[in-house]
């Protein structure tokens, strides 16, 4: 556990922030109207939403359809149809807008189809455009079995979105007969659309929603151990659809060892912006998850192996306070680093600093047991997050002193000050490469590879890190 120093230099570096943080969920994932209706697409397209188009019954339906009085010239005339179908068809980009109301999308559909007619009065197949439009919702609904989920409800084309055009001219006969089809497909194509694509939008919007879900819950390797997010509450704010998402880690038994489920109404902090997606991971869950990957540990140095020209600094350091202890210095003087915490993340706008305490002993050989004084550290660096493929990496870099303070002393009493420079050089060279290696092969993110984006950036916003998509 962090020492009381660290708490507060935690709270002077992040200010009201930190405090804030803490309500928010402890991720969120946010999928924006470009993110959305280019994977709702693509679900129609594994659904072979086009094909159920092209297999539309038209001529069936004019004939069958409830109620319809179709005089007796109409009905002559479809007798000389031998086929009426759909020869093209196309879903154009479909357009994710927000709703009136509260924890609601509106999903648009386009449709651009081509049917073709076909009659023994004409050798010429008549062919004729249909646009039209699908719209449905998307909705929040609370369940009493569990979390609340989105639904896609009210499915439905309209009349007033259908046009129909005749694409060729031909005779005064046969023009008539296409104008009567044309007509009577005007109540009829809406009420088909409805029947035979809705279920499959429906089946479509089913499937896309799961396969967000396991991307947002997908777990996450550590090494060692894991990190699992789990769905805390979906919603809807602007265009977007939003994942707020609890987390727990794991350890290399998969067991829990810690979780973060806590969360508020007021989502102010994570408010969407206009990126395609984001992720944002909580202060207090990015803290932890670096605490799995750098513990707390003991580091013995021979400095005049590891570091020559910093052993022959220190010894002159030492010389300074008792020259006859610096004479007591061997060839293998050994600095002892415990660190007393691990690294912790500072997450502020627009950049990040880890703050870490540490004991510091230096004894004069590798045989003894009592140090010639011993120190306590407050230290800080630099924590750069950027991505390398489709990894999340951390480096520490920049280390900077504090605070010192001398703890016990066999040689006499000094001021640790004298030491800061050659401390903050021990620790440059051989803490911070310690740490960093522990942290080079970084944490995979596959989400932003399967949401269709090659590169993506990470950030730091308001007590958070922050995924979204490179630009281009």
């Amino acid at each position: 556990m962090a020492g009381p120093w660290i708490v507060t230099f935690l709270y002077g570096l992040l200010g009201a922030t930190l405090v804030h943080a803490d309500l928010w969920p402890p991720a969120v994932l946010n999928l924006g109207p470009e993110v959305i209706k280019d994977q709702l697409a693509q679900a129609l397209e594994d659904h072979n939403a086009i094909a159920i188009l092209q297999e539309l019954p038209l001529l069936s339906a004019m004939q069958n359809r409830p109620g319809s009085m179709l005089d007796s010239l109409v009905r002559t005339a479809l007798r000389y149809i031998v086929w009426l179908r759909v020869t093209s068809a196309n879903i154009p980009q479909l357009v994710v807008q927000p709703s009136t109301y509260d924890q609601e999308l509106i999903v648009r559909i386009p449709l651009d189809m081509v049917a073709g007619l076909n009659t023994p009065l004409i050798k010429t197949l008549v062919q004729f455009q249909m646009n039209t439009e699908v719209q449905a919702l998307i909705r929040v609904e609370k369940s009493t079995r569990g979390p609340a989920h989105l639904n896609l409800s009210d499915c439905s084309s309209s009349e007033n979105t259908l046009r129909l055009s005749l694409l060729n001219k031909l005779s005064f006969m046969v023009n008539s007969l296409a104008n009567n089809v044309m007509n009577l497909l005007v109540p009829a194509l809406p009420q088909m659309v409805k029947n035979q694509l809705c279920p499959v939008i429906q089946q479509a919007f089913n499937d896309m929603y799961n396969d967000f879900l396991r991307l947002a819950t997908a777990p996450v390797a550590l090494s060692p151990g894991a990190l699992d997010f789990g769905l805390l509450s979906p919603a809807i704010q602007d265009s977007n659809i939003v994942f707020n998402l609890k987390a727990k880690l794991l350890d290399s038994q998969a067991r829990v060892t810690q979780w973060f489920n806590s969360s508020v109404a007021s989502l102010a902090g994570t408010t969407p912006d206009r990126a395609p997606f984001s992720l944002l991971v909580r202060q207090d869950l990015v803290n932890a998850i670096v605490n799995t990957l750098v513990p707390k540990e003991e580091l013995v140095i021979l400095l005049t192996f590891v570091i020559p020209e910093v052993a022959r600094e220190l010894q002159a350091n030492i010389k300074e306070i008792n020259a006859e202890a610096a004479n007591k210095l061997g060839p293998t003087q050994m600095v002892k680093m415990a660190t007393q915490s691990s690294p912790q993340i500072v997450l502020k706008e627009g950049s990040a600093k880890a703050a870490q305490s540490i004991i510091l002993e230096v004894f004069p050989t590798n045989t003894d047991v009592r140090p010639f004084f011993s120190l306590g550290i407050e230290t800080n660096y630099e924590a750069q997050f950027f991505t390398e493929g489709d990894r999340l990496m951390l480096d520490f870099s920049n280390v900077s002193i504090e605070r010192i303070k001398l703890m016990i002393s066999d040689i006499e009493l000094f001021d640790p000050e004298i030491l800061k420079g050659t401390l903050t050089k021990i620790l440059e060279y051989t803490l911070l490469p310690n740490e960093n290696g522990k942290l080079r092969n970084g944490i995979p993110v596959s989400m932003v590879k399967a949401l269709g984006y090659q590169k993506s950036v990470w950030s730091v916003h308001k007590g958070t890190l922050k995924l979204t998509p490179a630009s281009s």
